[in-house]
Formats: C-alpha cells, sequence, structure tokens
C-alpha cells in the first residue's frame, strides 16, 4: 500500500511535496493528471490523497468523484481556488479536507497525520446492524451484503456512532469529532451528512431506524430490541 498520493501536475510543487512527505516516513507517489489518479487507484490501494482541482485532462473533481465511487480513501484537496462553491463541491464529491494554496508544510504534515491515524486502524474490528456491517480493516460499508459508497466524512461519522451505539451523541461532540475545531465548515455540515448517510443505509431514509433525531441534543444510533 502507498501511504499518500500526489496528484499534482506542477512538478516542484509535487517534489517539495514528496519530499517533505518521505521525510516524515509515509511511503508516498507522484501522478500528474486525473486519468493517471484514477489508474493508481484502480490498481494500488492508497492511504491518503492530496489532490489538487486544476488538472490536465479530468480535472480534480471529476477525479474526487470516481475515487470516493470506489472506495473510502480520504482526499484532502490542495487548490488556488479559493471560491466557497468549489469548496463545497469539493467536500460534496467526497473531499475529506479542502486547503487553499499556498499552505504552510508543517500544518498539511499535521492534518495528514491526523487523518492518517483516524482513519488507518490497527484493529480489526466488524460492526453489524441487522443488514448493515461496518469493516473498520478494510474501511468498508455494506448493506444487504452489497459495498456502499461513503465519503471519508460519512464513514467517520458512522464509525464514531455504530462504536457509541445506543448512546445520546450531542451535535458539537459529532461535529468535533469529525471535523474538527480548525473546520471551515459550519456546523449546519453535520445535518446534510446525516442526511445522506440516511438516504444511503436506512431501508426507508424518511423513516430512519438506525439513526434517531433526539431533538434539541444530537443523535442516536442503533437498532431498536
Amino acid at each position: 500500500m502507498i501511504d499518500v498520493l500526489v496528484v499534482e501536475d506542477n512538478k516542484e510543487i509535487a517534489k517539495l511535496l514528496h519530499d517533505f512527505i518521505c521525510k516524515d516516513g509515509y511511503s508516498c507517489e507522484i501522478v500528474t493528471s486525473g486519468e493517471d489518479a484514477l489508474g493508481y487507484a484502480n490498481s494500488s490501494k492508497i492511504g491518503i490523497v492530496l489532490l489538487d482541482i486544476m488538472l490536465p485532462g479530468i480535472d480534480g473533481f471529476a477525479v474526487c468523484d470516481a475515487i470516493h465511487k470506489q472506495q473510502n480513501t480520504p482526499i484532502i484537496v490542495l487548490s488556488a481556488r479559493t471560491e466557497k462553491d468549489d469548496k463545497i463541491s469539493a467536500l460534496k464529491l467526497g473531499a475529506d479536507d479542502y486547503i487553499e494554496k499556498p499552505y504552510d508544510i508543517d500544518l498539511l504534515l499535521a492534518k495528514i497525520e491526523a487523518l492518517y491515524r483516524r482513519t488507518h486502524e490497527d484493529e480489526e474490528s466488524v460492526y453489524a446492524f441487522g443488514s448493515l456491517e461496518i469493516n473498520t480493516s478494510k474501511r468498508q460499508v455494506l448493506k444487504n451484503g452489497l459495498n456502499v459508497a461513503l465519503t471519508a466524512k460519512e464513514y467517520d461519522l458512522l464509525l464514531i456512532m455504530a462504536k457509541n451505539c445506543n448512546k445520546i451523541l450531542r451535535k458539537e461532540y459529532l461535529f468535533n469529532s469529525v471535523w474538527g475545531s480548525d473546520s471551515f465548515s459550519e456546523p449546519s455540515t453535520l445535518t446534510v451528512h446525516i442526511k445522506w448517510l440516511r438516504e444511503k443505509i436506512e431501508d426507508d431514509p424518511k423513516n430512519p431506524q438506525l439513526i434517531t433525531t433526539i431533538w434539541g441534543v444530537g443523535y442516536r444510533f442503533g437498532m431498536d430490541s
């Protein structure tokens, strides 16, 4: 497995990223186009993707969308595009974070470390809830035996709730656990991600049985006995 895949067409930036990432103890590979990124993702297991948006051929948005539909690999977008709509689009397509260029390399490395630690657990655990199964070693979610394509944030949110089955979790706790205090995201994004999760894992999203809203407090995950 490659720890970090850098998708960047600027060779100088890519080389700098590669050197800093390797110095930090991670294995790293560089590709310079969206097509190469998808080819690599299809043939190799990747820990984290660092993804530029403005690429020759297939752009970063399309790459982000394609990768997250196939696997739950965390994606950090590194882009000179600073418009709010670009950030929202990237997050909706499966990006785990969006960092504007120019960025502080130490902050980026810290984010890589935190994301890698959170998303690649050593223990192998399987959580089962009726027809839903969460395999932490594979970062895979199955429903009725079929793969459920989740973004990295959706998976993290689901796993936190699964580990705290039948506990009432406050909205603030869930938001800070998944997005962190340094996130530019609004707390209301939690509500949106809960909605997306329900659409993917509930038999009837309008009448959810797994993710229950506790009004004025937060959410409870689990099946009623």
